[in-house]
């Protein structure tokens, strides 16, 4: 197998998004490694619309907004490689893969860029009670058979957790017939975008109750009936608020993990919040030369954040294996550099995007996105640089379906010489 400047794991919206990235950086080769039958990953699942807002000033489906994209990597010329699994990714950035065309192979790159994107959280890391019969499905499961595949997983739903995913099947089922009982939330809020409360939920007339959870599933054979109870603070059901519903399939939609086996095998230090890498201003893993964007990354709402990153982290990679040709492999964002300024984020602020920035690497404008524990209301997101507050903006409200971002200006960075923490936090006033 030939060599490669960047070798793209993963070729969903953000694998797609920075291949075009890197290929009008300069950078003419590229490999886009993925797993499946075809490029688009789950956008090719999500035919509702309300993508592309930001990305094309459009509202598309998710395969018309895969498609745009998988349209710009056929008209460069970016070469891909489909229903081939990764197995390994170096220290020294020699990527090892198999599918059944090539058998076992190995490809050297200067540059890696990682964009798996992420799995849902599986039944078995919810212990619920109950047997394990037939029409327990995760939400995603359930999509892929009504929209790809033609069949639909049962007639009477319930839905456990308000993720997105989980939100969208609600509306889904009831359009295809299936009568959804309810969506229980174990939080006090909902995972989901409000967007897609009132949509998916409130139009359809199916209720939604917040800090409730699945504490029994009926049924040896198959699914025929769940019972949902009240949980307290401490997250444990309260006694004697209990309801069963009849039903014959439940669907789960509890939250999404990232995709970071390969990740942690090949040595990247992770988020232990996000379970994604940690990065820095470049989306630049603590191996140089390895990127990470989208949702192997953290998980957004919006798949136009995804491109939007992903465009990033492919210019930096092809920045990268430009510098590193000219430096002998030292690389553009790659060691040196000048001192790391470290982002923290506390008091209601769960993590950011990126974990550290260096000033003389950054762009004039650097994004960083941020997701908060717990609603706020009429609150303030603020930001430290070290002691000195220098941004104070009021939210009416902040939730943990949606995520937040700041805009930090190189200029401005560089009146704070001495800089060496900038602190993200959630203030009442």
């Amino acid at each position: 197998m030939k060599d490669y400047d960047i070798v793209i794991v993963g070729g969903g919206p953000a694998g797609l998004a920075a291949a075009v990235s890197a290929k009008k950086a300069g950078c003419d080769s590229i490999l886009i490694l993925e797993r499946d039958t075809e490029l688009g990953g789950i956008l090719n699942q999500c035919i509702h619309n309300g993508f592309g807002l930001h990305t094309f000033k459009e509202e598309l489906t998710g395969p018309e907004y895969a498609y745009r994209f998988v349209e710009q990597v056929l008209e460069l010329g970016i070469e891909y490689k489909l229903g081939t699994m990764v197995m390994d990714i170096a220290h020294d950035k020699t990527v090892t893969a198999m599918n059944r065309e090539d058998g076992m192979f190995t490809i050297p790159a200067k540059a890696v860029i990682l964009a798996m994107g992420c799995r849902e959280r599986p039944r078995g890391a919810l212990n619920i009670p109950g047997y394990r019969p037939a029409g327990i499905f995760s939400a995603g499961t359930a999509q892929r058979l009504v929209n790809i595949e033609g069949y639909m997983p049962g007639k009477e739903v319930v839905i456990l957790g308000s993720g997105d995913i989980g939100l969208i099947m609600a509306r889904r089922m009831t359009l295809e017939g299936a009568k959804v009982k309810c969506v229980a939330e174990l939080m006090p809020y909902s995972g989901g975008l409000k967007r897609n409360i009132v949509q998916c939920l409130d139009d359809f007339g199916i209720p939604l109750k917040l800090s409730h959870t699945v504490v029994d599933i009926e049924g040896k054979e198959h699914v025929t009936a769940v019972t949902i109870a009240e949980v307290g603070p401490d997250r444990k059901p309260i006694s004697g608020t209990e309801e069963r519903y009849t039903c014959d399939t439940l669907l789960l939609s509890c939250g999404l993990i990232p995709e970071n086996e390969l990740s942690q095998a090949a040595g990247i230090t992770m988020n232990p919040v996000t379970s994604g890498p940690v990065v820095n201003e470049s989306l630049e893993t603590n191996i140089p030369g390895v990127f990470a964007c989208g949702n192997v990354l953290h998980v957004h709402d919006l798949v136009d954040y995804v491109s939007e990153e992903a465009g990033r982290a492919g210019a930096n990679a092809a920045r990268y294996v430009s510098c590193a040709v000219e430096q002998g492999m030292q690389g553009a964002t790659g060691g040196g550099g000048g001192s790391a300024i470290k982002l923290v984020a506390t008091e209601g602020a769960r993590y950011t995007v990126p974990n550290t920035i260096r000033p003389d690497k950054m762009e004039d404008i650097l994004t960083v996105r941020f997701r908060v524990g717990d609603v706020y209301k009429d609150s303030f997101v603020s930001v430290y640089f070290d002691d000195e507050r220098i941004l104070h903006n009021k939210k009416r409200i902040l939730s943990p379906g949606e995520m937040e971002q700041i805009v930090l200006r190189k200029a401005q960075l560089a009146e704070y010489p001495d800089l060496k923490a900038i602190t993200v936090k959630i203030e009442k006033e």
